[in-house]
């Protein structure tokens, strides 16, 4: 449901993917650019969703990327991977209450970054390809 220009889905526009995924948001030329919602249907990813800013099909620019789990990630993306300032909250699993706000790249942590875990430890600091390189507690 949408624009369309030159048989390719082009501004304002909602589509439904056959394994259930939805995006709802802005289009040019047929991909989702601009700002818009996906939410996931079938597969590995089934549930979560992502709001935020598109470039040519992928989560580019600012966003909020929310796991079925309740995981989050509230930042900037470049090519469909955490990228830029970021905040990710763990609500599920081993990181369970943990949360880091800093820099990322490549979806890994990156830069100047402070992690901080459920039970109130504190690492602040330099980390490199997601292994934190400055003095632990």
């Amino acid at each position: 449901v949408g624009k369309w220009k030159d048989d390719k889905m082009h501004g304002q526009g909602t589509y439904t993917y056959a394994n259930g995924g939805k995006y709802e948001g802005e289009w040019k030329d047929g991909l989702s650019n601009g700002q818009g919602t996906y939410f996931w249907g079938e597969g590995p990813n089934k549930g979560d969703k992502y709001i935020g800013e598109w470039k040519d099909d992928r989560c580019h620019g600012q966003g909020t990327y929310i796991w079925a789990v309740g995981d989050k990630y509230i930042g900037e993306w470049q090519d469909d991977m955490l990228h830029g300032q970021g905040t990710y909250t763990w609500e599920q699993g081993p990181n369970e209450g943990d949360e880091y706000v800093g820099g990322w790249e490549g979806n890994l942590k990156h830069g100047q970054g402070v992690y901080t875990w459920a039970d109130g430890v504190i690492w602040a600091g330099k980390w490199k390809k997601g292994e934190f390189k400055g003095k632990k507690p």
